[in-house]
């Protein structure tokens, strides 16, 4: 019955919308059909445009990814083993969250122009922070008793960070990645929608201009979708690398 539970909410929610927009016989411009919605996707999708600008803002986000996870995790493992270098960094890393992202996005784009690479920093930023503390907390969680012991029995830095504090702050991490994903979505769609000819963002700016409705519904579902495949591809990476913890649950 769970595993049913999702379609027939989905099945419910496009019935609500279905009436809603029968009922108010709205135009398609403030509120079209989910058939017509269908209709321009298979528009969109036959005509290559809209694979053309999924493809570039999926490569964004992988990008932003990649930069974002990187930076992030390794300064925030270095800021957790270090309290000298979060006393010197921490105030400036809070202060920067002061700024939203929407109004540092133009300025990344006057930097490093409007191509690709100026989106892939904004994605890398919208989740740097979320993605940082989850490390420090996760590398902070560690059982000292445990770093103690192996360190007596004569373990290098690099064995009790494989053996020993990425296994246990695993979990912490993993809920940040969760979080880091689908904001690099919205990374990508800001700095689109500040500069660029291309891509999800930049679609939804079009259809808003020419009042297609429908194609914006489109890039708007398109760009849930992703978020959904990336949050869930995250949630079996999950399962896999954390698979020993159920197995000492079973065992408990």
């Amino acid at each position: 019955m769970r595993t049913l539970a999702t379609p027939l909410a989905l099945i419910v929610l496009i019935a609500m919308w279905e009436l809603i927009a029968w009922l108010g016989q709205y135009p398609s411009f403030l509120l079209p059909t989910p058939r017509e919605v269908a209709a321009r996707f298979g528009v969109a999708l036959a005509d290559g445009s809209l694979l053309r600008h999924t493809a570039i803002t999926l490569g964004e986000v992988f990008g932003g990814l990649a930069l974002g996870l990187t930076v992030a995790t390794v300064l925030g493992y270095l800021l957790a083993k270090s309290t000298l270098l979060e006393q010197l960094l921490s105030p400036y890393i809070v202060a920067s969250q002061a700024v939203p992202i929407v109004a540092l996005a133009p300025l990344l784009v006057i930097w490093f122009g409007v191509g690709s690479f100026s989106k892939v920093l904004v994605c890398a930023l919208t989740l740097f922070f979320p993605v940082l503390m989850n490390t420090i907390v996760g590398i902070r969680n560690v059982d000292r008793d445990l770093i103690e012991l192996m360190r007596s029995l004569r373990a290098s830095h690099w064995q009790v960070f494989y053996h020993l504090e990425l296994p246990a702050a695993l979990p912490v991490l993993m809920s940040g990645l969760k979080v880091g994903v689908t904001l690099s979505v919205i990374g990508a769609v800001v700095g689109e929608f500040v500069g660029s000819d291309r891509g999800l963002g930049f679609l939804v700016n079009l259809a808003r201009g020419l009042f297609d409705t429908p194609l914006m519904f489109v890039a708007l579902l398109t760009l849930m979708t992703i978020a959904l495949a990336l949050y869930g591809l995250v949630v079996l990476i999950e399962r896999r690398v954390l698979s020993w913890q159920s197995q000492e649950d079973r065992v408990r």
